[in-house]
């Protein structure tokens, strides 16, 4: 890991946590939480202080744009992991990463828009519990289980 140090005792491509935290805007314990996911890591300088490289930035960037789409940490976990030697994604990876996610956006816009359509047909019945419900009891899968409306004490 780097251990360089400028004239000002410091290497500028290292910074700690709070440095982090303040040039990426992500709080001090997402930061320790990204990391226990292997989003991030780090290394303990011989003080025992954490230390990141000046490139967990873009990484972080490139996490909270995929949070900010709904990519669930998993997935974007597995995206990082593929980089090479763990480094921080390139515009060209970024572009990958995008085409990828995109399909998943999409596919998830659908279903909303299937959702939101179907939703409107549920407005004047107000029961739910019909057997052509098509959001809580589609194809009337509940009647497999018996009578009565078991289906709203299950959790989604």
């Amino acid at each position: 890991m780097p251990t360089g140090n400028t004239a000002h005792g410091r290497n500028k491509d290292v910074l700690s946590v709070g440095e982090v935290a303040r040039r990426s805007g992500v709080a001090v314990s997402a930061l320790h939480f990204y990391e226990t996911k292997g989003l991030i890591s780090s290394w303990r300088n011989s003080g025992g202080q954490r230390r990141f490289p000046r490139s967990v930035l873009r990484r972080v960037a490139v996490i909270k744009a995929a949070q900010r789409i709904g990519i669930p940490l998993s997935e974007i976990a597995e995206a990082l992991a593929a980089l090479p030697d763990g480094r921080s994604p390139t515009a060209a990876d970024w572009q990958r990463l995008s085409d990828r996610w995109r399909a998943n956006l999409n596919e998830r816009i659908d279903k909303l828009i299937k959702l939101r359509d179907d939703l409107d047909g549920c407005i004047g019945c107000g029961c739910l519990s019909l057997e052509s419900c098509p959001l809580r009891n589609p194809g009337d899968i509940a009647a497999e289980g018996g009578p009565g409306a078991r289906l709203f004490d299950q959790a989604d």
